[in-house]
Parts: C-alpha cells; structure tokens; sequence
C-alpha cells in the first residue's frame, strides 16, 4: 500500500479503533495465571499506543509529505545511478553551450494526485548529473492563455527541506494555490514552478553538492533539472529568467546553487536557511570537516573568482535565517546583493507559506521575462 494513500490511512483508523475498543471489552475477561493476564494487557496497551502513533505520522505525513514512499521513509529508494567526478562547473568536461545544443529529451507528464490536476509529474533521467528521480511541475495560469501561445516564461526551482519532497511546496505550502490568484491580478510574475526530488541518498542531506562517488546532487539540480525546463516547455535558459527558493535545508540549497552558478541563476529566495552545512545533522557535506568549511556560504562567496551576479533573499527568525542574512549581507559586494528580512512564525511549512507573496513579489522584481 503507498505510505500516503487512503487503503493504509483507513487501515491505520480501523487498527487504532480496534486497539481502544479491545481493551475496554476484554480487559476483565482476560484469564491465566497472573503473569500471562499482566503480560496480555500490557500488550493491549502498547498496541493501543503504537496504532495512536502511526495513526498521526501517517495523517501528518499525507498534509506534509515528507516521505511520499516506503523507499523514502526506510532510505532505502535507489535515485543515484552513478556519480563521476564532474569537476568544478559539474558538467562532466562539457562546455555549457554544448549541454544547451544536446537533443531535446520529451518527458511523459502525469497530474499528481491530490493537487488538482495542476501540477504534474515526471521522472527525469539525469544524463549529467547520474540521478534519476521525480520532478513536479506546475504551469502559470496564463501559459495555456491562446494571447500568451508564443511567449517564454520564467522559472523559479523549488527544493523542500529534509525530509520533504516536491510535494511538499505544493501540498505543505500550497504553494500554487497561494500564487495562482497574485499571478492572474499581475502582483507576481506569472512563474513556472519546478520542484524535483531532493532526497536523492535514504534520508541524509546532500546539501545540493557533487560528491565523487557519492552522488551530484548540484548537477542534478543546476544542469539536468534546468534542460528539462527548457526541452518541454517555453522556458529560456538565460540565466537572469531563472529563480531558486527552498526552505530550511532547502534554503541553504537555493543560495548556495545561486551564488556558484550565476550563469544558471539569477536570484535565490532562503527561508530559515543556513549559512553552515552542519546545522543540518544529516548533512553529507558537513560529515567532512574541510567539505564543511569550503561549503559555508560565506566561504563560498568569498571564494568566487567574482562577485556573482545574484540577488539574495534570506528571511527567518534571529538565530533561524536572519543572522545568517546579515552575515553574507556584510560580505557581499556589487553586483551582488543580500536581503535580510526578519520574520516570526518558527521553523514550519505555515510561516514559509505565509511568506510566499512577499517573496514571490520580490522574485517578480529580480527576475526577468524572457
């Protein structure tokens, strides 16, 4: 039974049920020596217990979707097929413009169930990156618009903390229930919205880097992801049409992928992210004390060649986004720039949600029509 269906939903209601009606109509009746009786009802009520909890993981995980699979919740789901050493632009010794003149690759679309129909999906066989995974796609209301059949439009690539999937921008933040109707009165851009898998190594952060032989998860995202966009629909892949947002792991993701690859990026949104990998306890990078240090955002910024041209939106709490804001804040120099925005609300699906006319408002301002 899928994790997030209906059959293992009601089967877990009929077990907790069960699991409370049986104690109160056998409790008295139980026979035995007293041990067996002691033993019988503990059992009873550690099974009442155990259905209570699997009764709420599975009803907040079918409003959040942070596992959407039996492979994502056992880490045992198969996303990497292979992981060369890319090299530092993680194109694999290929020019950018020799990845843009490679045959297009048509994708098969599905609605995805529960949200409408709007949103669909596909899965992407990353032939850079060595990944091969999910990637949701949602679709302006003006893109089927026969006034707008010839226009290009922007993109903004979504990645959901861990745990989380996809669905978790669609789903958790509803993300295209809450820009849909900015996008139709023209207070943000009409964007295309891409979410693919993040969790591509059982439950640990890859922290959206390319690992030699472990995976490359940042080509995944930055260069596979991105000529699907472009192969399917009408999309350009100039940079400055091009956004990036995630929240919390997913926060640190988007900043990061803006500020190594301004040719791919043009602005990145961080909610509750982080400039130090090792806030995320899962973090691949971070298991590497020298990974960890090259992959601070700070040293990332200050490493670059150049200051990139990026626009940076970091927002959270004090201690949950916003420091980490003024940090690069105070490093950045022009052309790029950083905003540091303080919000409350905590660290959860409903205060980034709130955030999203705000931010998306901002990306309408950063990011240009094709």
């Amino acid at each position: 039974m899928s994790l997030t269906g209906t059959p293992l939903f009601a089967t877990a209601v009929v077990l907790t049920v069960t699991a409370v009606v049986l104690p109160l109509a056998v409790w008295s009746k139980v026979r035995g020596p007293a041990a067996a009786r002691v033993a019988t009802r503990g059992l009873m009520v550690v099974f009442a217990q155990a259905t209570a909890v699997a009764l709420v993981f599975l009803a907040l995980n079918r409003e959040m979707n942070f596992y959407v699979s039996w492979g994502d919740l056992m880490g045992t789901g198969k996303y990497v097929q292979a992981a060369p050493d890319l090299g530092p632009d993680g194109l694999g010794g290929k020019k950018a413009e020799q990845v843009r003149q490679e045959p297009k690759v048509r994708q098969e679309f599905v609605p995805v169930e529960g949200l409408g129909g709007r949103v669909k999906k596909t899965e992407l066989d990353g032939k850079i990156s060595g990944v091969k995974g999910d990637v949701m796609v949602w679709l302006p209301p003006q893109y089927d618009d026969p006034a707008h059949k010839d226009r290009k439009f922007p993109v903004v690539e979504l990645i959901p903390g861990i745990p989380g999937t996809g669905k978790s921008w669609f789903q958790g933040l509803k993300a295209h229930e809450v820009l849909e109707p900015l996008m139709r009165e023209g207070k943000v851009q009409p964007f295309i919205l891409v979410s693919p898998r993040a969790m591509l190594l059982g439950n640990g952060d890859t922290g959206c880097a390319n690992i030699p032989g472990k995976v490359n998860a940042d080509s995944w995202f930055s260069v596979d992801v991105r000529k699907m966009v472009t192969d399917n629909f009408r999309a350009s892949d100039d940079p400055r049409t091009w956004g990036v947002a995630g929240y919390s792991a997913g926060a640190y993701c988007a900043a990061k992928l803006a500020i190594l690859h301004p040719d791919r990026y043009g602005a990145a949104v961080s909610l509750s992210g982080y400039n130090d990998p090792g806030q995320e306890p899962s973090s691949l990078v971070a298991q590497d004390p020298e990974l960890r240090r090259t992959h601070n955002l700070k040293a990332l910024l200050q490493a670059q060649p150049a200051p990139p041209a990026v626009a940076l939106w970091m927002s959270g709490a004090e201690q949950d986004g916003y420091l980490s804001g003024t940090d690069l804040q105070g490093l950045a120099k022009s052309p790029t720039t950083v905003h540091a925005e303080k919000v409350t609300g905590g660290h959860n699906l409903d205060a980034w949600s709130k955030q999203l006319p705000q931010t998306f408002g901002w990306l309408s301002r950063q990011v240009k029509t094709p």
